[in-house]
């Protein structure tokens, strides 16, 4: 597709609004109680980044969720939702030109890297469910980057900060995996040529884009973080020349641009996934590794394989709710709805304080094991089945009590034998893509190779260094990875494909949603909208806790919107409550629907995004 037509191809923006949480979720917003001690600002002032006024909401809706920011977008040929509405807009524009819902995403998601540096882009990972209509089934893409093979675990010891792994630097950085994974599903599922893909993003990244109100105070604090004494980011003059190249990072409404990301995307449109992985882009890389005393080789990237997988399954109250099969902690939300499984949460009511407890304490309980238990399955023996049982569900049900939190809590005992993006795109012939992508935290390392315009990912800090533990750090092994989809069916049909953005708060998120559309009948866009709760800390950590948590509870988080006499209940239950930090993820999600009017049965898709980020969702 030439890049003329694309440009006339593309519909009237569509803009959303919107609080960008980095991957992993974390404070880096002021703390926003939900109810004010001191005057109210009568306006915004020039400059402010925020403007909080606890006393005011939003306008009243006429129909559905009174909440809710806006009605889902239908359409019967194809949809998408993105964080951004520029690449949501693209992938529209590839839908029309004839191009698969695959083809969709990756252009995209190669949008999203240059619009939304602060979650994405190709020095991360990425994964993705597709339903395959010809298959009629889900089936499943893992890229996920292997440590490099010169790391010793002895070297990446001599570089903890307290015990764990550092936040940044090259110590913390794995192979990249996004556009391993890109080639592979369009060599599947393709009906575009590979180049036509890179078009809209080559043309975006030399003519510019308005940095957008979250992501652009994003992208001010990551490079803060990286240039701050004592970050551990050996160097930082490239991340600096990239986003700052005027000595300031992009003001909001700013046209930003980043030619060094055009050129090495027209590598990658010319050469394919060689380019990167065994070519001028790998020996690149190497070469920069080399300079800055890092450990990534030609031959680590390389040997980077995506992986497809049959997903994990678990239905919950008759819905399939589908999970990755690899090294990330999608599995923990199939293990947090069995277990609500065991409760009438629907009786008790939407936003109750009842409601509110069980999840969070199925949560605590989860993500016990979640640290306990989940890592490469190629380094170490995980008891997936045991885990994902309906049978175990209903043991840890058993200890949740409505009156109490539970104290201490322990991860299971197992049988013997043993900052991200999200987006998603569904097209004409009923192909539907639930694929996230990250760098890990915000923008991620802090480490721009000479001259590619993209940041490699920081997900190395995620292992473990505690000697028997299944996630310890090795060379040549994947870390423990936060990022999952989210694909759910109905009597073996595609229903949803959708996901929530942000570190630990993903399958948290993932549970809302299902919860929200099953038990409490909201539509796919009052389920994005309804407020979200948040809880931090576990007695076993995966590394992305905040220090200073209460060592038994941790800590629980409430958006704004959850009800006045909620937040009382649950403080007097003994929850200790965190003040809202803009950590409750970001969502988009394409319900597949059948409409049977008239003497006609149509599919129609419902596409929603929310007000937590800049993006938008858009269907025709």
């Amino acid at each position: 597709m030439r890049r003329r037509t694309f440009l006339a191809t593309l519909p009237l923006a569509a803009a959303g609004a919107s609080v960008l949480s980095s991957e992993p979720t974390a404070a880096q917003n002021p703390a926003t109680p939900s109810m004010s001690t001191g005057p109210l600002p009568k306006f915004q002032a020039v400059g402010e980044e925020r403007f909080t006024r606890p006393d005011v909401h939003a306008g009243d809706r006429p129909s559905g969720a009174s909440f809710s920011t806006r009605s889902p977008a239908l359409g019967c040929s194809g949809a998408a939702g993105t964080a951004h509405p520029i690449a949501t807009q693209t992938a529209i524009a590839i839908l029309k030109a004839g191009g698969s819902a695959v083809d969709a995403a990756i252009a995209a998601n190669a949008v999203l890297g240059l619009v939304e540096p602060v979650s994405s882009g190709i020095g991360g990972d990425c994964f993705a469910f597709i339903w395959d209509p010809k298959l009629a089934k889900v089936v499943s893409m893992a890229s996920s980057g292997k440590s490099p093979q010169a790391l010793s675990l002895a070297t990446a010891r001599s570089r903890a900060v307290n015990g764990a792994l550092p936040k940044y630097g090259a110590v913390t950085v794995s192979v990249p995996g996004a556009l391993a994974g890109w080639w592979s599903m369009h060599q599947r599922y393709g009906r575009l040529k590979w180049a036509e893909l890179f078009e809209p993003a080559i043309h975006y990244c030399e003519n510019g884009t308005p940095v957008p109100q979250i992501i652009g105070a994003a992208i001010k604090r990551n490079l803060a973080a990286f240039v701050a004494p004592n970050s551990g980011v050996e160097e930082t003059a490239n991340a600096m020349h990239t986003w700052a190249p005027e000595g300031r990072a992009p003001n909001e409404n700013e046209v930003f641009r980043n030619p060094d990301l055009a050129r090495t995307y027209k590598l990658i449109a010319g050469g394919g996934r060689d380019a990167y992985y065994d070519g001028p882009i790998a020996k690149t890389i190497e070469a920069y590794f080399k300079r800055i005393g890092g450990w990534m080789t030609v031959a680590d990237l390389r040997a980077h394989q995506p992986e497809w997988l049959d997903p994990l399954v678990t239905t919950y109250r008759g819905v399939e709710v589908y999970a990755m099969a690899a090294n990330t902690q999608g599995l923990a939300t199939l293990q947090m709805l069995n277990i609500l499984e065991n409760f009438d949460v629907r009786d008790m009511g939407f936003q109750s304080a009842a409601s509110i407890h069980v999840q969070t304490e199925a949560k605590r309980l989860v993500y016990e094991d979640r640290a306990r238990y989940y890592a490469d399955p190629h380094f170490a023996k995980i008891p997936i089945a045991w885990l994902n049982s309906k049978d175990y569900a209903k043991q840890r049900a058993a200890l949740i009590r409505p009156d109490r939190i539970l104290t201490p809590v322990h991860p299971g005992h197992a049988p013997s034998q043993g900052d991200t993006t999200y987006f998603t795109v569904a097209d004409s012939s009923g192909m539907m893509v639930s694929q996230i992508q990250s760098n890990f935290r915000g923008m991620g390392s802090g480490l721009v190779a000479d001259g590619l315009g993209f940041m490699f990912q920081d997900r190395g800090q995620l292992f473990s260094l505690q000697d028997g533990h299944p996630n310890i750090y090795a060379p040549g092994k994947r870390p423990f990875q936060t990022i999952i989809p989210g694909f759910s069916c109905k009597d073996d049909k595609p229903w949803m494909s959708f996901g929530v953005m942000g570190g630990d708060m993903q399958p948290q998120g993932q549970a809302q949603i299902i919860l929200s559309r099953v038990d409490y009948g909201l539509d796919v866009q009052a389920a994005g909208d309804s407020p979200r709760w948040h809880h931090e800390g576990s007695s076993q950590s995966m590394g992305e806790d905040a220090p200073g948590l209460d060592p038994l509870k941790g800590v629980l988080r409430l958006e704004a919107g959850v009800p006045v006499e909620t937040r009382k209940a649950l403080i007097a239950l003994g929850w200790p409550m965190g003040a809202s930090d803009g950590g409750f993820g970001r969502y988009e999600c394409i319900e597949n629907r059948t409409s049977n009017f008239d003497g006609h049965t149509d599919r129609v898709y419902a596409s929603a995004s929310e007000m937590r980020a800049d993006g938008c969702a858009l269907a025709y």
